[in-house]
């Protein structure tokens, strides 16, 4: 069966978890969180998030992690339990674009990195925005990958292959810039937005970040780049980290509105 556009498996997830990990603390921050506080967390893959936040909210609150893979939930169940926190931290699966909630259930919903995979982003704001309480926090983290930037004398094949990833690797690659402008149509108040340049200096990361043998392929086949031209980028990319001079960055955006009394 083959995967979804970007997917990313657990091992990934958790890589990126430990590289992006002032940002997510910075969304925690955002949400405004206190004790007994119930709070969503869309997109919650293996429970990266959903854990801390049940630490913040207290047994006296409730945490909800949704995702449409069944195995991340597994894998979110467990690492939940292994916390002493699933007594509160509850995980299911869901549609994005139609949370199972009732309206103004939620005191703060939160989404990291979901936004750039879903076909109807719009739908899924809308649906955060009526699960969330008057006055409530919705925050979103999200990459802009049109602001990826790889560091090499390949400037043409790089320049393809990054507007590939945003255009076609993903079904909503420029999701980061688009924010603010979200979140002012579902009249949000009190929006702020901050940008987070991310930069490595390891080619896995990115490779593994924009899936890059199945994007490499895709692009041969879509016509964007050459078997010969991939080829070429590989032996780039690999001789950059032999030197010690690979470098490469994208912007992570993170917005935060309220929900009108």
């Amino acid at each position: 069966m083959s995967l979804p556009k970007g997917y990313l498996d657990t091992e990934a997830l958790d890589i990126f978890a430990k590289l992006l990990n002032n940002i997510k603390q910075r969304s925690y921050d955002a949400m405004s969180i206190k004790k007994g506080h119930k709070v969503l967390d869309l997109g919650c893959g293996p429970g990266t998030d959903t854990v801390p936040l049940g630490l913040l909210v207290g047994n006296q609150g409730q945490v909800i992690g949704v995702d449409y893979d069944l195995a991340m939930l597994a894998e979110a169940n467990q690492r939940a339990e292994q916390a002493g926190v699933s007594a509160w931290v509850k995980h299911q699966q869901t549609d994005a674009a139609s949370l199972p909630f009732d309206s103004n259930y939620f005191d703060a919903c939160r989404s990291d990195r979901l936004f750039q995979h879903l076909p109807n982003p719009v739908q899924s704001l809308s649906e955060m925005v009526r699960a969330t309480k008057s006055a409530g926090r919705v925050v979103i983290v999200d990459t802009d990958w049109g602001s990826l930037s790889i560091d090499t004398d390949e400037i043409d094949i790089e320049r393809r292959y990054a507007r590939f990833v945003a255009c076609s690797a993903l079904h909503n690659g420029y999701s980061g810039r688009t924010l603010c402008r979200l979140f002012k149509q579902q009249n949000l108040t009190d929006i702020s937005f901050e940008v987070f340049p991310v930069a490595v200096t390891r080619s896995m990361l990115i490779r593994q970040a924009t899936q890059a043998d199945r994007t490499e392929q895709d692009a041969v086949a879509a016509g964007v780049l050459s078997t010969e031209e991939v080829q070429r980028w590989r032996g780039s990319q690999a001789q950059a980290d032999a030197e010690g001079v690979y470098f490469a960055s994208v912007n992570i955006f993170l917005v935060t509105g309220r929900k009108p009394e």
